[in-house]
């Protein structure tokens, strides 16, 4: 299908983004990094307005957005653009995320696909961390405003430690419904 190309094909544009970041080129970074989010914007409206969702969509479309986004901020915080504390949050988040999904599923037989429908912390989190990635590869090309740079690490800071912190309430709401179940 599709949507589940789009998301293949961000995966696939991560090397591109990450070879160009180490480069420190940052112009194709940009235009390579839109064009990922591109994928994203389609993989989803299409998904919907054709109604080709699916259990493998579900779980492809945050992979893709997952693998780009932590391996640029690797790339990021590897040429000195990120710094190793937001770094860190970041991907905090992420291992919540991911052994809170594993947990579940390996204890759960049917595994419901709304578990995979994300919160809306979480989706203002992912644009956050979208915007800051453009904004950081703009300051690079000496187009951003660079004075206000802490308080734009401090505002993703916060949503993805929120995002986390609602993350990890789902996983022990789930878990205590598991074993409720048992």
């Amino acid at each position: 299908m599709l949507p589940n190309a789009l998301s293949i094909i961000r995966i696939i544009l991560t090397v591109p983004i990450v070879i160009a970041l180490l480069k420190e080129q940052y112009l194709l970074t940009l235009l390579l990094f839109l064009v990922a989010g591109i994928t994203d914007a389609l993989d989803g409206w299409i998904a919907k307005q054709f109604y080709l969702q699916s259990r493998l969509g579900s779980i492809l479309d945050p992979v893709a957005d997952k693998i780009l986004l932590t391996c640029t901020f690797i790339t990021l915080y590897w040429v000195g653009v990120l710094p190793l504390w937001l770094l860190m949050i970041i991907f905090v988040r992420d291992v919540i995320i991911i052994a809170g999904a594993l947990g579940y599923f390996i204890g759960e037989e049917s595994a419901d696909s709304d578990l995979l429908e994300p919160s809306l912390i979480s989706k203002v989190n992912t644009v956050l961390q979208i915007t800051l990635v453009l904004y950081l590869l703009l300051i690079e090309l000496y187009i951003g405003i660079d004075g206000i740079q802490e308080m734009v690490f401090i505002v993703v800071a916060t949503s993805t430690a929120l995002s986390g912190a609602d993350y990890g309430l789902l996983w022990v709401k789930k878990f205590i419904l598991q074993e409720t179940k048992k």
